[in-house]
């Protein structure tokens, strides 16, 4: 762990479709909002567009340890059976606005012809801003992280095998 990360999570879960039929970036970036919400009670609203340079971005909102955050995820790698996203995250708090990066990726591996491991891997970290914003408060960043990752890690547990599910749905309907 370096001195900025806050998590570095990661879940996995099986889906029972065979690799062939998985795309990962094609279900990331058509997900329908309700099946988004369905993963995790903490998911409020899912959305597409595409950053500046023209790369896809999947907008994220949710609530997590009781403050809204707006992620603005870019792909940076999209193959098949392995997405990384990144965001440079906004979260809102009780005490103001502030951001956190953090890196999103999702990938698949044949378990064998009809089943594959999915695996949900989180890191986030601290931007300047929010080092800042926490001294502004006072608040130590070991406390901060202390009580941010038993929230973030049980989000990432929580909605592992829910996006499995909705994958291998995915993957079955073509």
């Amino acid at each position: 762990m370096n001195d900025m990360e806050i998590i570095d999570s990661s879940f996995s879960a099986v889906i029972n479709a065979p690799i062939d039929r998985i795309d990962i970036p094609e279900w990331c970036f058509s997900l329908p909002e309700k099946d988004y919400q369905a993963c995790s009670p903490a998911h409020i609203a899912a959305g597409f567009t595409t950053a500046p340079d023209g790369r896809r971005m999947s907008i994220n909102v949710e609530v997590i340890g009781g403050s809204l955050m707006v992620q603005h995820y870019v792909e940076t790698l999209a193959k098949k059976d392995h997405l990384i996203l990144e965001s440079a995250s906004d979260i809102f708090t009780p005490t103001g606005r502030t951001t956190l990066h953090i890196k999103w990726e999702l990938s698949v591996r044949a378990i064998d012809g009809q089943r594959c491991e999915f695996t949900n891997h989180v890191v986030s970290t601290a931007t300047d801003e929010f080092r800042s914003f926490l001294d502004r408060q006072g608040i130590p960043f070991d406390v901060f992280r202390a009580q941010r990752a038993p929230m973030s890690i049980a989000h990432n547990k929580g909605e592992t095998p829910l996006f499995a599910a909705s994958i291998e749905r995915a993957a079955l309907r073509k």
